[in-house]
């Protein structure tokens, strides 16, 4: 179910690329929403922020009778991954509209270092129930074995280092230098898997930001040259290789 309502401005990197956001973005692994539900203080009404196109609200809607799931941007939300126990809404993550002390557990995914953090902050505070917790995760850079690997970090670190929006560094150090109000428990390691053709790569590849701020100045060149040296080093373009991305979570808790 999909509704929509007035937002705010916002830093809008994804729009324009909704649908290939929703077709070639890492899942977060199963583990991530059944830790999450284990500590929230009951597992009624789950709240995701800055949810994309659902790749975590649909994992959550697994463990929660109910997930609201949110964005500012109304593209990403016409393509989001229906689920019946998911209500997408076109909202700013700090006006969520949901009744004070309403929900288990809110959720922000790869999206915290866009958001006005204090009235979002305000918000998490005035919706969650005692004990219910607040996770802000975020995934890094993705790693492979070999040539495909070191090209891979070439292009994201050398080609396109000067085109990352500055919030870039928030997700590479974890969030750990986010402001974090509120008393922090311990979780475990998780990591993001895939394994991926070459076309696969190359799809997640075209839904950087770094890439759409680079356009202007040097068009797709950078995106192509990349496919022709990576399809060399690759070989039969229908192998799957695996790609890991590390998975980084803060979570806090209502006293």
């Amino acid at each position: 179910m999909r509704q929509t309502a007035e937002t705010t401005s916002f830093k809008d990197h994804f729009s324009s690329h909704a649908a290939s956001y929703a077709r070639h973005r890492p899942t977060y692994p199963p583990q991530l929403a059944h830790w999450l539900a284990g500590i929230a203080p009951s597992r009624g009404l789950a709240l995701d922020c800055g949810c994309g196109t659902g790749q975590l609200s649909t994992l959550l809607a697994q463990e929660f009778g109910q997930v609201l799931a949110t964005d500012a941007s109304a593209s990403q939300i016409a393509h989001a991954q229906a689920h019946a126990r998911v209500r997408y809404q076109v909202a700013p993550a700090e006006r969520s509209g949901l009744p004070d002390a309403s929900v288990d557990l809110v959720t922000v995914a790869q999206a915290a270092h866009w958001f006005d953090l204090p009235p979002f902050y305000d918000e998490v505070r005035r919706v969650l129930r005692p004990q219910g917790c607040l996770a802000l995760i975020t995934y890094g850079v993705a790693s492979m074995e070999g040539t495909p690997g070191a090209l891979l970090r070439d292009l994201h670190d050398r080609v396109l280092g000067p085109f990352w929006p500055p919030e870039r560094k928030l997700v590479e150090d974890g969030y750990r230098s986010l402001p974090f109000p509120f008393p922090e428990r311990e979780v475990p390691s998780m990591e993001l898997r895939a394994q991926w053709s070459l076309d696969e790569l190359m799809g997640y590849v075209d839904t950087w930001s770094a890439l759409r701020q680079a356009e202007p100045k040097l068009g797709r060149a950078p995106y192509e040259d990349f496919r022709r040296r990576l399809g060399h080093a690759w070989g039969d373009p229908a192998t799957k290789r695996d790609i890991t991305w590390p998975l980084r979570v803060r979570v806090g808790c209502m006293p």
